[in-house]
């Protein structure tokens, strides 16, 4: 409970991990919350992540510290969880084409110099280390295998989060359409949904991936935005024993709670076709394209199929950096956008929650928040 801040009810706008993270630490704190998402909860990035829980290669300082902490959460629930299909802690392979780009080495000693848990692995090394990989497919720079990382399946966290939230006595309102910040006297004063319902409130959390800076542009106020489309292939069911996440050049690999694969790379958002109505296409050459990319490091080059794919923005700041916080100049408008959707989930939303609740800014926080790009 709270005692420097007149906050009593919140909404919160988005049903992914930030916005449903945030609402079950609201409701724990005691504070009235109604979470408002536009579809089903995890409709928008979080159900289609790859979801790699990581604070691997290069970053800002601050920013590999909240990922490490945001790491440590995961380890917390995964005591409380612990045969949870959903969460996993196998590590992560990863290796870099064999050009003048490969950054093995150098990444190598830097993550040593961080004291990040890494092993450089020769090819005929990675077999004791991690199954399921065709170590014939890493290049002559070797691979980076992070034994701390893991993956979480986002949609199966969402449902247990908000099963608690709703048992604290939240409010969660789906299908509600687009909704709008209502800004009043200079300060967020509640949500209206285009169905014309209205809730009102002391404080408003904006958390909808890729469409939080448009969102905000609407208050005048600005967020550089550098989110692209992105891709992310399901495929059906496979015996495989693979179980850490694979980042390789071609294509990015984890497993799921049923024994599927989840696939995405670079090169494949390139290939997305946004139509003039805002819709995508797909073209089967770039499906089949990422399903053999998968298959040719994969133990045994297993036949993999395609079981369904989502295509959707892909939420990233102009600068790389997460965005939390405060709006500048408008009391109690809150926003959560990044990338690191996954890794920052549980981090992220107690942090706000703290906010909102208490009033007092997090120190955690003070290199992320929105006002940098005032």
């Amino acid at each position: 409970m709270t005692s420097a801040s007149s906050i009593s009810t919140v909404a919160v706008v988005g049903g992914g991990i930030f916005g449903v993270s945030t609402a079950v630490h609201l409701a724990r704190c005691g504070i009235r919350t109604t979470l408002i998402n536009d579809g089903p909860l995890a409709n928008g990035a979080s159900g289609r992540s790859l979801a790699w829980l990581n604070s691997s290669r290069r970053r800002s300082p601050e920013y590999h510290q909240l990922r490490m902490i945001g790491i440590d959460r995961y380890r917390t629930l995964s005591a409380k969880h612990p045969n949870a299909n959903w969460l996993r802690f196998d590590g992560g392979l990863t290796w870099d084409a064999d050009d003048a780009c490969n950054e093995i080495a150098d990444v190598f000693a830097h993550e040593q110099a961080l004291g990040y848990d890494a092993l450089h692995l020769s090819s005929d090394a990675i077999a004791a280390a991690t199954p399921g990989i065709d170590a014939r497919t890493v290049t002559r720079q070797g691979a980076i295998f992070n034994p701390g990382e893991g993956w979480v399946d986002l949609p199966s966290l969402i449902a247990i989060l908000a099963a608690e939230f709703s048992q604290r006595g939240g409010m969660v309102v789906t299908d509600a359409g687009h909704a709008s910040v209502i800004i009043e006297d200079g300060r967020a004063t509640g949500v209206m949904t285009t169905s014309g319902r209205r809730f009102d409130s002391d404080a408003v959390l904006l958390a909808t991936g890729g469409a939080v800076p448009g969102m905000v542009a609407e208050s005048g106020r600005h967020i550089a935005d550098g989110t692209p489309t992105a891709l992310l292939v399901r495929t059906k069911p496979v015996n495989l024993p693979l179980r850490a996440v694979l980042n390789t050049p071609r294509v990015a690999i984890r497993p799921t709670p049923d024994g599927a694969l989840v696939l995405d790379s670079a090169w494949s958002e390139e290939e997305i076709i946004v139509r003039a109505d805002g819709t995508y296409e797909i073209k089967d050459s770039t499906v089949r394209g990422l399903l053999d990319e998968a298959s040719r490091v994969l133990e045994g080059n297993p036949a993999l199929e395609l079981a369904n794919y989502g295509v959707g923005p892909k939420p990233i700041p102009g600068d790389g950096e997460p965005v939390f916080g405060e709006l500048k100049g408008i009391k109690g408008y809150y926003v959560a956008f990044s990338h690191s959707g996954a890794t920052l989930g549980l981090i992220a939303g107690e942090l706000l929650a703290s906010e909102i609740a208490g009033g007092m800014e997090h120190p955690l926080f003070a290199c992320f928040r929105p006002d940098r790009f005032s």
